[in-house]
């Protein structure tokens, strides 16, 4: 009697195991689903994912290879790419109206800040985000096949204790100088206590926070390295000696400008 109960309890252990392995494969599998599809609606640009890892019992997790396209009438072929973040969630609220996370943290991400100075890729996309959701209260309603019966929108809701960026990098292409560009370092962005009233926020509301935040370190790193970026105006000019100053100062008013729009 006792080597059946062992066995048994042995059995429950294994059967539980599998379980949570299972489980955990299709919810990555659905993070990078989720990712690749919600993504695209909201920001109206190519939005992927290489992967993505949660466990059920820890509540920690990571995501590799985020890339955001840019949109159209921009030619570099990225706005952010982002190549490993941590995430630590309560496990728990998974099963609630509101997901807890205690922390993302997104370590070293390549931001391209392409500018003709009258305009950026950053501020577009944060622009389609507002747009797409209402200024940043509802969800994108997914598209209805016709004859299908109306989706229901998401109800999750999300709580974010810190999400992190550190180490980042700016890379500003003049639109208007053949893409030249100067690299520069992005401010730290610590972003705390987001939506930690009893509503907490949409994904989209934070997508939005988040890329405020980003287009604002962009557009300041850019201001404050206008000689860098200049120089790089000036090397694409057929005549520097001439162009030199007219380039970099043209290049200033162009940044203040953009600064002056915040």
């Amino acid at each position: 009697m006792k080597k059946i109960i062992v066995g048994a309890l042995i059995a429950l252990v294994v059967l539980l195991v599998l379980t949570v392995l299972v489980v955990g494969l299709f919810l990555d599998k659905a993070i990078k689903r989720g990712v690749e599809t919600w993504g695209p609606r909201l920001t109206k640009v190519d939005v992927r994912l290489q992967s993505a890892s949660l466990s059920l019992l820890s509540g920690s997790g990571s995501i590799k290879g985020l890339m955001v396209g840019n949109p159209p009438g921009f030619t570099t072929p990225s706005a952010i790419q982002v190549g490993t973040a941590s995430l630590s969630l309560e496990p728990r609220s998974l099963l609630s109206d509101k997901i807890v996370v205690r922390s993302i943290i997104v370590q070293g991400p390549e931001i391209t800040f392409e500018t003709d100075l009258k305009n950026n890729n950053l501020k577009k996309i944060l622009a389609n985000v507002q747009e797409t959701t209402g200024g940043g209260t509802k969800e994108p309603a997914k598209p209805q096949e016709p004859g299908q019966p109306k989706e229901a929108k998401p109800t999750k809701k999300l709580q974010v204790d810190d999400f992190i960026i550190s180490g980042g990098r700016v890379h500003v292409a003049l639109t208007g100088l053949g893409g030249q560009s100067a690299t520069i370092p992005l401010p730290d962005i610590h972003l705390q206590s987001l939506g930690q009233g009893p509503e907490g926020i949409t994904p989209g509301e934070l997508a939005k926070l988040v890329l405020e935040a980003v287009e604002k370190g962009a557009t300041q790193a850019a201001a404050g390295n206008v000689t860098d970026i200049g120089k790089a105006a000036i090397n694409f000019s057929k005549d520097p000696n001439q162009a030199g100053s007219n380039a970099l100062n043209s290049v200033s008013k162009g940044l203040g400008n953009l600064l002056k729009k915040k």
